[in-house]
């Protein structure tokens, strides 16, 4: 077992830090607000740091999840950040959905350290968290990861280290091309459903189960049909993200058309109040 801190409990933080005191982990948590940190203490046990430096003293692993760039860079190299009480030889392990650059740049700043760095966001949702199933995609050299990967253990159903720094920020781009394009198709399939006078639910009982199934068709297709978005995937946090996938593109030189069409179609979900809901009211806009 392991000394291990966490660094963000929001919805997906807070179950994954739980499975690492589950498992026996020796775990200390922060968070931004306080009296999350404290009630994820009084509910789970362990610790709790008032600062990103103070919470990971003396621990071997560093486990984050977090909102942004920004965020990132202030938990690590900011005041009180968590590299400044790292002991050489730590590793950090961002779960943070960021911008490849970032991630090379922290990296950068711990090898300079004595520490490990591994990107690692993760897939699967805040079910995912919850139920300790997350895909989670890794970049960073090779003996980072091998340590990491049995700590990661703990919430993954599955973790694959894809190369160096980066990768798994790459990696989870085409996650979120992927699951924009889906999210639009079975929005217009059902919206195209109503209209034909269809019952929604016993369509999609006959198609998930042949080429067109696919993970929000079966988690997400009665919500959608029942017009029932407040859990999940934040639309906010979905733009954020295709932001990352655009500018990447235009850096590297590839071409996201349906992925720059469908973030224009959430921006619309936004200017209708619904930002904070789950990704799958892309229907909204078509009802």
């Amino acid at each position: 077992m392991a000394k291990v801190a966490f660094l963000g409990l929001g919805v997906m933080g807070g179950p994954m830090a739980r499975h690492l005191a589950t498992r026996g982990h020796e775990v200390t948590v922060y968070n931004r607000t306080t009296a999350k940190a404290e009630a994820w203490v009084a509910a789970h046990g362990g610790r709790m740091g008032r600062t990103p430096a103070a919470a990971v003293a003396g621990a071997e692993f560093v486990m984050a999840c977090v909102g942004n760039d920004d965020d990132l860079r202030a938990v690590c190299t900011g005041a009180d950040g968590a590299f400044a009480t790292m002991a050489p030889g730590a590793v950090f392990v961002d779960h943070t959905t960021v911008s490849a650059q970032v991630t090379r740049e922290m990296q950068a700043a711990a090898a300079a350290l004595g520490l490990g760095f591994v990107d690692a966001p993760v897939s699967g949702g805040q079910a995912g968290a919850e139920n300790g199933a997350l895909s989670v995609m890794c970049g960073g050299s090779i003996e980072d990861y091998d340590r990491a990967e049995p700590i990661i253990a703990a919430y993954a159903r599955i973790c694959r280290r894809l190369g160096d720094s980066g990768a798994g920020q790459l990696a989870k781009m085409m996650n979120q091309i992927c699951i924009a394009g889906l999210m639009q198709g079975l929005s217009e399939a059902l919206a195209f459903g109503a209209k034909a006078g269809l019952d929604g639910e016993a369509v999609v009982e006959v198609i998930s189960q042949g080429a067109a199934g696919s993970w929000q068709m079966v988690n997400r297709h009665k919500t959608m049909l029942q017009d029932q978005f407040d859990f999940g995937f934040a639309v906010d946090w979905m733009r954020k993200d295709l932001a990352i996938c655009l500018r990447t593109a235009d850096e590297i030189g590839a071409s996201l058309p349906v992925t720059a069409l469908v973030d224009q179609f959430y921006k619309d979900v936004q200017q209708m109040g619904g930002g904070r809901n789950d990704t799958s009211s892309l229907i909204r806009r078509l009802k």
